[in-house]
């Protein structure tokens, strides 16, 4: 049984800019978040001006990524997309934990909303499922979520 989650329309934003960073670990499945949310970027009425995709190596390096781009002063949200898949040693839990405090602390310290797109599964297949497979696409869901997002921001920051 799956379990949805409430979809409201997304909001009317102008001047936006978002920037994406994907790791290329994994990037049979990163490249489909990828595109989903570049998808939905585009079919919301952003140019390829308005979006920026920077590759980094694997998951941990997203924290990097995103504070760089946050660094920039040039973007509205950052999507940081990744894939860490569950083996036979502790990896998954180290890299897990690291990219998870990362993007949180980013998100406590900084002016701009980072979306946590990274996929943690137990193996292929669900992540899969979650790339465009029976689960639909997180990236997707990641760039309506930056949308939603950058709204909060604004009207927070018009308080």
């Amino acid at each position: 049984m799956s379990q949805h989650t409430p979809q409201s329309q997304l909001p009317e934003i102008e001047n936006l800019r978002v920037a994406i960073a994907v790791a290329e670990w994994n990037g049979h499945i990163t490249s489909r978040l990828r595109d989903g949310a570049i998808d939905l970027l585009r079919n919301y009425g952003l140019t390829d001006e308005d979006i920026a995709v920077v590759e980094v190596p694997g998951a941990v390096e997203l924290t990097f990524a995103a504070s760089k781009l946050i660094e920039t002063g040039n973007f509205d949200a950052i999507i940081v997309i990744g894939c860490v898949v569950r083996g036979d040693t502790p990896h998954f839990d180290y890299v897990c934990s690291s990219v998870t405090q990362g993007i949180t602390s980013l998100n406590a310290d900084c002016d701009i909303p980072v979306i946590f797109g990274v996929l943690t599964v137990n193996e292929e297949q669900q992540a899969l499922d979650r790339a465009g497979g029976k689960l639909g696409n997180k990236g997707t869901e990641a760039a309506e979520t930056a949308i939603k997002m950058v709204a909060v921001n604004r009207l927070i920051d018009d308080l």
